[in-house]
């Protein structure tokens, strides 16, 4: 991997950049979809690799692609930056309504990517606006942050409470995928012994409800591990990639297999359902989140059917 030098200042909007540039897969495109110049936007492109220390665009080919860092680093970056605007937005509600207090959620890195917006949007809608921001962090971190009350709930699949209360708002299921073949079917089919696996890290505790699956069916000794990490963004990049197969949660993968970039292998009998439940901390609580979880409680925990 080629490895840039340090630039010490970094424009989150070069992310939006990065983005046209993946879409159109053309500089002079994404240039004008930004209203800039060509040369002022391969200068942009130029440094955020510069920032980031990796190049992050392959520009020897047409269209161009980017690179598994660049994509890596857009998912990261956009979701960093729809999170720094959420922010914002809560920011300067509070500043005109300074009595209100601020709810805040953390959520693992995968929930706080899709089921966490609808859940909020559904739970405003049925309880009333309510002031909040998201922290995404590994799920260790959040349990931690609500201990010390840094944060006021946690959303998360069914996990070790250590003591928190919890209801159960959502469900989801981890499924078997891989990109597609020309034929449009599994790239990777669990007929090919071994198989490339692209594994959930032992620091995710996802990964201990597939240990089961797999020792029921045994997939152990056809799974070969290729890569390994605690994101499910990481995995999902990867396997857009074609570089192996990944159970990742439907809600995250939903997109990629309506757009046909990813579809499901192996035996539905391997998926596994996940409880998506939120935490409290009752010795950190208040008015406003005790109010919240009354809510809640009374509707059994679920906003929708």
């Amino acid at each position: 991997m080629q490895v840039l030098h340090y630039a010490p200042v970094m424009d989150m909007t070069l992310f939006r950049d990065l983005e046209r540039l993946r879409e159109t897969g053309n500089f002079s495109q994404a240039a004008q979809a930004g209203n800039l110049s060509q040369p002022a936007f391969s200068r942009r492109i130029k440094g955020l690799e510069a920032w980031a220390g990796v190049l992050l665009v392959d520009r020897s080919r047409q269209p161009v692609r980017l690179t598994e860092a660049g994509a890596q680093m857009l998912e990261a970056g956009l979701q960093g930056l729809a999170h720094i605007e959420h922010a914002r937005s809560q920011i300067r509600e509070a500043q005109a309504l300074p009595d209100q207090y601020v709810v805040t959620f953390g959520a693992q890195h995968s929930i706080g990517w899709r089921f966490y917006p609808a859940w909020l949007q559904a739970l405003e809608e049925a309880y009333g606006p309510i002031l909040s921001r998201l922290r995404a962090d590994d799920l260790p971190n959040c349990l931690q942050d609500l201990a010390e009350g840094d944060v006021d709930f946690v959303v998360a699949y069914g996990a070790e409470t250590r003591g928190f209360s919890s209801l159960l708002i959502g469900r989801d299921r981890l499924i078997p995928v891989s990109k597609p073949g020309p034929d449009g079917a599994p790239l990777h089919r669990f007929g090919d012994t071994p198989l490339p696996f692209l594994r959930f890290g032992s620091s995710a505790p996802i990964s201990t409800l597939l240990e089961p699956v797999f020792t029921r069916h045994g997939l152990n000794d056809r799974l070969q591990v290729v890569y390994e990490n605690s994101m499910a963004g990481a995995l999902r990049m990867r396997a857009h990639a074609g570089d192996g197969v990944a159970w990742l949660p439907e809600s995250v993968v939903a997109p990629d297999l309506a757009a046909k970039l990813l579809v499901p292998t192996g035996d539905p009998a391997w998926d596994v359902p996940l409880e998506i439940r939120l935490y409290r901390n009752e010795a950190r609580s208040n008015r406003v989140t005790r109010s919240l979880w009354g809510f809640l409680e009374t509707r059994g925990g679920l906003l929708t059917g």
